[in-house]
């Protein structure tokens, strides 16, 4: 056997001890997961683990157009489509990008003193995202920004483990009061029936649930709206609460703005839920945030009827475990 030969057999050995690695850690995961789909669940761990497939797989690749096993398209080919999902892998899902933006809630007249008003959604702690290492940045960028409050915008959870007071205990270290409403997947449209873990768990760290409740500010109102699939939606009372203040809506889906009603000062809304499409793609990207958003939303602001919406793309990753053009993003909004 060539030297060229053996190092090609060694290679595939390696891909065969990953692949065999990849399916005992996805069968462990799944087993520890509240889910109601262990064999979906244990599917998507599977593409997880296997992923870090993808290293070997550059390597192998650029060494086998380099002695001929592949020719240089296929080469080249496999090469770089491998550091591309690797980069989507490994690297864009951890790098939390800020973005700031202002907004004038009362444009009659401007607030006294601006407020900074953190927006982050879609955590999505189970399956793919959310780990320490991923929260642990997400707090300490937070509490670099300095904001007045942090506003989370629901989808906490993607068929997390039992562990979830445990793995959200460094949100306690935020430096400011965080507000909460539930998300599609906090409410089993799709996902185990796992309300009770995460109110316990956000409870015991310091995240005010304010699904249905008002919190008055100086200058402002912030009111939680349930989800729109849990069909937790009912803003036709707005009208009849006092408006001496504009309002701020934390709802999770973007698309619940099509059901305020109209008052006598425009308000804001403040969604996450579609990820800004989490892979951004030619064609591909716009044809499955149809099926997301139903009035076209993606990401930025969006003027309806009577309110305004600004759409986060989230932190957290569904579906498969890949951020591609699409960066984890802490949205700061100063309300001037």
């Amino acid at each position: 056997m060539s030297n060229s030969s053996s190092i090609i057999f060694y290679f595939y050995i390696c891909f065969v001890l990953l692949a065999v690695w990849a399916i005992a850690q996805a069968w462990l995961s799944q087993s520890r997961t509240e889910t109601i789909h262990p064999f979906k669940a244990f599917v998507h761990l599977l593409v997880f683990y296997l992923s870090y497939l993808l290293y070997p797989l550059a390597l192998f690749s650029a060494y086998a157009g380099w002695t001929g096993y592949y020719s240089s398209q296929q080469a080249i080919f496999i090469c770089v489509l491998s550091l591309v999902l690797i980069y989507a892998r490994f690297i864009e899902p951890h790098f939390i990008h800020v973005h700031h933006h202002q907004y004038r809630l009362n444009p009659e007249q401007p607030f006294h003193t601006p407020v900074k008003v953190a927006l982050i959604a879609d955590l999505h702690i189970g399956l793919f995202s959310g780990h320490e290492r991923q929260l642990r940045t997400l707090v300490k960028k937070l509490n670099q920004l300095q904001p007045d409050l942090v506003v989370v915008a629901g989808d906490w959870t993607y068929e997390p483990e039992n562990t979830l007071v445990e793995e959200l205990k460094i949100l306690s270290e935020i430096q400011a009061p965080v507000y909460s409403v539930p998300g599609n997947h906090d409410e089993q449209y799709p996902g185990p029936p796992i309300q009770q873990l995460l109110k316990n768990a956000l409870e015991s760290n310091n995240v005010i649930d304010i699904e249905g409740k008002i919190i008055d500010f100086d200058e402002f109102r912030l009111i939680g709206i349930g989800d729109l699939w849990a069909g937790k939606t009912d803003m036709r009372a707005m009208p009849d609460l006092p408006q001496d203040k504009p309002w701020l809506i934390l709802s999770h889906n973007p698309d619940t703005v099509d059901m305020v009603p109209a008052l006598p000062t425009r308000p804001l809304m403040l969604s996450g839920h579609t990820h800004g499409g989490q892979i951004e793609l030619p064609w591909v990207t716009s044809y499955i945030m149809k099926k997301v958003s139903i009035l076209g939303h993606k990401k930025g602001l969006y003027t309806h009827e009577h309110a305004d919406v600004f759409v986060t793309v989230g932190t957290g990753m569904v579906g498969i475990p890949f951020r591609f053009r699409v960066p984890p993003t802490i949205d700061m909004i100063e309300l001037i």
